[in-house]
């Protein structure tokens, strides 16, 4: 089989592959779309019709007239109560005749959120598409009859497979033309190298395609024809690199395979003298030293073996901390090499773990992101809903990233340059009315009652933008993970000529005892799910400690009886230099 024709069936095969394979997932993509805005309709009336029993009760004439209202009609609405017993069916109206329904599968599968089956009714003889859910007092069904119809709807539209097929069959066209052409330049290089093989390069003046892969096949060529001109310039760079050795702050040494000495720096003399516990006359004498029996040894292994070998090890020798690097050559020649990376090493043990936690944390909106967008490029015929809900979520996944670098940014001014954040006459009562003010909307929307018993004015010389975050912080914390219709109360409990001391409660869940005294670590969350669902950066508490130790204070956390979160910190009323206080 000629070249062409091998490299067309490998694309062809390929890409084949890739075709099916997308076919396959957009399909089942496609089902799972339409079965879940079934499941999301059959919800709206299970949630719509418990609402309507909520306000007015439950009256079955009341019930009947009220569905009549329903967009389908054919939707079918059952009460159950958790014994089973039926209450209320709008297929059946004498319930006497309706069996106890505990053991449908919907019912009890209702139990752990929500039921979906597809089974013919017992009551009925009719098959259905069933939705249950559990709410506070019953069970309420909605089902839709599973005919010719619904199961029309709840399939995957075949339409993409014909534009798929489309796109094959084109592209196969398109795979044949490219496969020919390169296979074109690579028959005219092989001319070439058979030309330059019997050394009539004279006569090896080949003309290229002109495509890419002929302009590399003439580079390939150019190459070739100049390769006699630049051996001077290679014993040329081969003496600068001698002259680079000796003035390199690397420790370099290389070495022949009976493991002399062919050139080695000042340096790799001086690393040497270091690494070992006697003076040593000639660096050859550190192939016997214990803290190179390892590279020793893979040295003489390497040297049995061809090709190049290559490893590294690092060294710790009178507090200093070396990198060790051997590589192995085909000749038989080896090269090791020395570096002092004591400072390197120890900045990076300190940074490591700050840095692990950074992209950690970066790492979960840039992938949702990019999800999101891949999703959007990779189906140009996206629904415009559709691509509306990726790019919202995408939008908002750029606003959590967006925080994390602000508190990241945050923290790292309070850390390091405190200097930047002027101090000025600042009244606390009236920067938690600010706090209290910007977020009255949410905290209506998750029905928290807000008790603030500060008593204006409560002065200190701080920096009012740091003072705003510690209060909005501890708001933003108690909605995010206290949860709904809590109590937050805001009080200063004591107050001394040198600082006033505030409590922050609230009535929500709490928090494990186990977890209180790591509450203010960077990036720890006690619920890492919950609170990436919360939207949080896992920096707000560790802003809130860092900006009451900026003003010369400290904090802590504490569990109250009967449930609920109590932060009790201090603020200096008035700054002095150098004052730090640990919570």
């Amino acid at each position: 089989m000629k070249l062409n024709s091998r490299l067309f069936l490998y694309f062809f095969t390929t890409f084949l592959a890739l075709v099916v394979v997308i076919a396959f997932f957009q399909y089942q993509r496609e089902k799972d779309f339409r079965t879940e805005q079934l499941d999301q309709l059959l919800s709206t009336y299970n949630h719509t019709v418990n609402r309507y029993i909520e306000l007015n009760g439950f009256n079955q004439e009341s019930l009947n007239d009220f569905l009549r209202v329903l967009p389908d009609s054919s939707v079918r609405i059952t009460v159950v109560q958790f014994n089973g017993d039926v209450v209320y069916d709008s297929y059946v109206t004498d319930e006497t005749r309706l069996e106890n329904h505990a053991l449908r599968p919907e019912i009890q599968a209702a139990n752990e959120g929500k039921g979906v089956s597809i089974r013919k009714s017992g009551s009925t003889g009719i098959e259905f598409y069933y939705l249950a859910h559990r709410f506070q007092h019953y069970y309420i069904r909605s089902a839709l009859p599973y005919n010719v119809s619904l199961a029309a709807a709840l399939s995957a539209n075949m339409y993409f497979l014909y534009i798929i097929f489309l796109v094959l069959a084109a592209a196969s066209i398109v795979l044949f033309f490219i496969s020919k052409n390169i296979t074109r330049s690579i028959d005219r290089l092989q001319l070439f190298l058979q030309k330059a093989e019997d050394e009539q390069m004279e006569e090896a003046n080949i003309i290229f395609p002109k495509d890419q892969l002929g302009q590399i096949s003439a580079n390939i060529v150019k190459t070739y024809k100049n390769l006699w001109q630049t051996q001077w310039q290679v014993r040329r760079e081969r003496e600068k690199l001698i002259q680079h050795l000796q003035i390199s702050q690397e420790g370099l040494g290389i070495f022949s395979s009976e493991k002399k000495e062919i050139l080695v720096n000042t340096h790799f003399t001086l690393y040497a003298q270091i690494l070992s516990d006697k003076e040593i006359a000639s660096v050859d004498e550190i192939f016997y030293l214990p803290e190179f029996a390892e590279l020793n040894k893979f040295i003489d292994d390497s040297l049995k073996q061809k090709g190049i070998q290559r490893k590294r090890l690092q060294l710790e020798k009178g507090g200093r901390i070396f990198l060790i690097q051997a590589i192995v050559f085909k000749d038989a020649t080896f090269e090791i090499s020395i570096n002092d990376i004591t400072i390197q090493e120890q900045e990076n043990r300190l940074k490591r773990q700050l840095t692990q936690n950074i992209s950690h944390e970066l790492k979960t909106p840039v992938s949702s992101i990019m999800g999101y967008m891949e999703s959007i490029l990779n189906n140009p015929g996206l629904d415009p809903d559709r691509m509306n809900f990726f790019i919202e979520r995408s939008f908002q996944q750029a606003q959590r990233l967006t925080s994390l670098l602000q508190d990241i940014s945050t923290l790292n001014k309070i850390d390091e340059s405190k200097e930047i954040f002027e101090k000025a006459q600042v009244d606390i009562a009236e920067t938690v009315k600010d706090v209290l003010q910007d977020v009255h909307l949410q905290l209506e929307e998750k029905g928290v009652i807000v008790e603030n018993k500060l008593i204006a004015p409560l002065p200190v010389q701080g920096n009012r933008s740091l003072l705003y975050s510690i209060f909005r912080n501890l708001t933003d914390n108690a909605m995010a993970y206290a949860g709904s219709n809590i109590t937050l109360r805001i009080e200063c409990y004591r107050e001394d000529p040198e600082y006033y001391y505030f409590s922050f409660t609230d009535t929500g869940v709490g928090v494990k005892e186990e977890h209180l005294s790591r509450l203010f670590e960077r990036f720890y969350r006690v619920d890492k799910g919950r609170s990436r669902k919360a939207g949080g950066t896992g920096l707000g508490l560790a802003i809130v400690k860092n900006a009451v130790i900026f003003h010369g204070g400290s904090i802590s956390a504490k569990n109250i009886p009967g449930g609920g979160l109590n932060f009790i910190f201090s603020i200096r009323k008035h700054q002095e230099a150098g004052t730090s206080n640990q919570a």
